[in-house]
């Protein structure tokens, strides 16, 4: 522990000397932060998707060098600090565990998350269970936090064969739309709906839809970067290539993996 508090105490020291004396860090303000703040999150998810052990500790010290950075700055208005910092993030986790800091019984994970996210609303004072999402998250990790919080309040599917049903459901509504021509507006209804009932279809599950997805994604890139390799190697160009031609390569980049 005492080298843990030791190699913390020594990044708190180094920012106050940047803070002092380097250029760059001197004018930086909370507000100049928040972008490269953004930037070091999804490289940390990115070496997270990766697998890539060496890099995660590297961007984990990226990120927490901007918490430091962040508390330091507003030290100098007299704002926070980092004490007032931890001291915070360690009276919220006692405060939203009384299953280890107190005498509440849980049977499992779920009732830990039911717990944590009741525990969060009466702390907030907010007047909806979703008040908490932030608007600015993208669509799909949205949906599913707003699933999340509303189950955490009993308001939930009992089996995923239900959740499927709605999966079919919404589905044959968007092909419906589709075959009658429907106007865009209720295209795009349909289509939202049956995507939001695939990510709860997820969720019953126990798959992360934003993760599924980025996989399928990756698995694309990788077997339409092959496709490409393939068309350099005869010298042709991809718009001159027959379908029955690419899937060659595509059904090749498939087998290697």
């Amino acid at each position: 522990m005492e080298e843990k508090i030791a190699a913390f105490r020594r990044l708190l020291e180094i920012m106050d000397e940047l803070r002092a004396s380097c250029p760059w860090d001197k004018k930086q303000t909370i507000e100049s932060l928040r972008y490269l703040t953004i930037e070091e999150t999804y490289e940390l998810s990115e070496s997270i998707l990766q697998k890539d052990m060496e890099s995660v500790k590297k961007e984990l010290g990226d990120l927490m060098l901007h918490l430091v950075f962040y508390s330091k700055i507003a030290s100098e208005t007299n704002l926070f600090d980092i004490k007032d910092v931890l001291e915070n993030i360690t009276a919220k986790l006692i405060h939203r565990h009384p299953h280890i800091f107190g005498d509440v019984v849980v049977k499992d994970a779920k009732e830990v998350h039911d717990n944590w996210e009741r525990i969060k609303l009466l702390e907030k004072g907010n007047k909806s269970v979703l008040s908490g999402v932030p608007a600015g998250l993208p669509a799909m990790v949205k949906a599913y936090r707003i699933q999340e919080k509303a189950s955490g309040v009993g308001f939930d599917w009992e089996k995923p064969e239900q959740v499927w049903e709605k999966v079919l459901e919404e589905l044959n509504e968007l092909k419906e739309m589709v075959e009658t021509g429907a106007a865009h507006k209720r295209k795009e209804d349909e289509l939202g709906d049956l995507i939001f009932a695939i990510v709860n279809y997820a969720r019953f599950i126990d798959v992360n839809p934003e993760d599924a997805l980025e996989r399928t994604n990756r698995k694309f890139m990788k077997r339409f970067k092959h496709l490409e390799e393939g068309a350099r190697g005869i010298n042709k160009p991809l718009h001159e290539m027959t379908l029955a031609e690419m899937d060659v390569y595509w059904n090749e980049a498939k087998q290697a993996e």
